[in-house]
């Protein structure tokens, strides 16, 4: 009989994927004056008055806008931030 053959052992890595993109958006609501909203943009966005007001006339005309997007612990960290400035902000998962 002959040596049974040994197989070499082979290791093998897993790659992370690519941690996914979370929105962060921005639901109309009947009790912010929008000027108020555009200030709360500029402060927590930390966005310039024309973008802001560009978000606060999407979520005013169509009952939402996604201000920010990117990685989930910067996004929650934002959404409680605007949640705190009394809007109402939620996660979406991107894509």
């Amino acid at each position: 009989m002959g040596k049974p053959k040994i197989k070499p052992e082979i290791k093998t890595e897993k790659v992370p994927a690519l941690a996914s993109k979370w929105n962060v958006v921005v639901l109309n609501d009947p009790i912010n004056l929008t000027g108020y909203v555009v200030m709360v943009f500029m402060n927590v966005l930390r966005i310039q008055r024309p973008l802001a007001r560009k978000y606060m006339l999407q979520v005013h005309e169509e009952g939402r806008a996604t201000v920010w997007t990117g990685e989930r612990e910067r996004a929650e960290m934002l959404a409680l931030e605007l949640q705190q400035w009394h809007l109402n902000a939620l996660l979406e998962k991107d894509g």
